[in-house]
């Protein structure tokens, strides 16, 4: 077995089962700093799960809410600043060619823009840009890229409304225990 994916699949394991479910946000980031591509002084509440978490780039004062997937185990995630991600969000980067006789990968980058809202449980799919400022309904499927400032939901993702273009937040969320 190879050395490097050996030791991916130990901090994997060790993150999402132990450190990544104890409720101090102290010990959590100090392993995401090192475990993470970028952690960018993002917030990461409890049960959050990184697949491949190398592959993950989080922007600057992002908030991450309990029990998010983050799949990056061929591609690369990258958000930018200032995104609010809701519980059980899920990002993939890897899936499956349903068209292939070898039930071979498909997959992709995601690319998350500044200020971008992804509400509860929603799904963004493998090779999925989202524009800035741009708003995902709850449980929405996102299988397509999003237009900046554009509010989509539903299954797949179809665009509802627009975002105020003027967004001057800074999310500053940072729970000491969740």
């Amino acid at each position: 077995m190879n050395l490097r994916l050996f030791a991916g699949s130990v901090l994997s394991y060790a993150y999402n089962n132990w450190i990544g479910r104890f409720p101090s946000r102290f010990l959590r980031k100090r392993f995401l700093s090192f475990y993470l591509g970028r952690l960018g002084g993002s917030s990461v509440q409890l049960g959050c799960r990184f697949l491949n978490g190398r592959k993950v780039f989080l922007g600057d004062r992002n908030v991450i809410n309990f029990g998010c997937l983050f799949d990056g185990r061929h591609y690369e995630i990258r958000i930018g600043n200032d995104v609010s991600i809701g519980p059980e969000a899920s990002i993939l980067t890897l899936g499956h060619d349903p068209q292939s006789t070898s039930f071979a990968d498909q997959g992709g980058t995601v690319i998350i823009g500044d200020h971008v809202w992804i509400a509860y449980r929603a799904i963004i799919l493998p090779g999925v840009t989202i524009g800035e400022g741009a708003v995902i309904a709850a449980g929405a499927v996102v299988t397509k890229n999003v237009e900046p400032y554009s509010i989509v939901a539903g299954s797949p993702a179809r665009k509802v409304g627009e975002r105020n273009k003027n967004l001057q937040y800074q999310l500053n969320f940072d729970p000491f225990l969740i």
